[in-house]
């Protein structure tokens, strides 16, 4: 084959890839479920009902941190930007009272890893197990590459107010998190 039609066609298809993970969630979308509220954007805009298993097994329903501002960090233990941020998150969570705030760490990985992670290095906010459907709520909730750590933040009226890929900074939770604790307590 013509060196100058492979690069076509490599350039083609390339370019049909990224097209279509940039622009495919909207497409592809199941639009007969109900997570929540959209915004303007398209994303959801409010808590979704959110129903994922701790690491005992039992079930956790969001509507538990009604009226606190919840911080939902997907990460995984493979992911090293993921786990450089825990610390912050962690240190977030013991210092606001905890009817105020509920950091949940959304691991997506497999149960033994977590548990083997978390027996090195424990955490005080809660972690739950997600799965593939979870990973789908990430992209609707803005997470529009799929990438890790993605964190998204409620404000106590369930409101999206942040939808963050990426590592978090201090810069970040003093700017965007620490305002809305402000908000509540002042």
């Amino acid at each position: 084959m013509n060196p100058a039609k492979v690069l076509v066609v490599t350039v083609l298809a390339g370019t049909l890839s990224i097209g279509a993970a940039l622009f495919g969630e909207r497409w592809f979308a199941k639009q007969d479920i109900d997570l929540g509220r959209r915004g303007d954007d398209g994303r959801i805009a409010t808590l979704p009902d959110l129903r994922l298993p701790d690491l005992s097994g039992q079930e956790v329903a969001s509507n538990a941190w009604g009226g606190k501002v919840v911080v939902l960090n997907f990460w995984a233990t493979w992911c090293p930007p993921c786990l450089r941020e825990m610390p912050m998150l962690d240190e977030l969570q013991r210092g606001v009272d905890a009817g105020e705030l509920q950091v949940v760490g959304i691991a997506i990985d497999a149960r033994e890893a977590v548990e083997r992670f978390l027996a090195e290095n424990q955490v005080d906010y809660q972690i739950l197990l997600g799965n593939a459907d979870t990973v789908a709520l990430s992209r609707r909730l803005g997470n529009r590459t799929g990438g890790l750590p993605f964190t998204v933040v409620f404000d106590p009226l369930g409101r999206r107010v942040l939808s963050h890929t990426g590592e978090i900074t201090a810069d970040l939770v003093r700017a965007r998190i620490l305002p809305l604790l402000d908000q509540e307590t002042g």
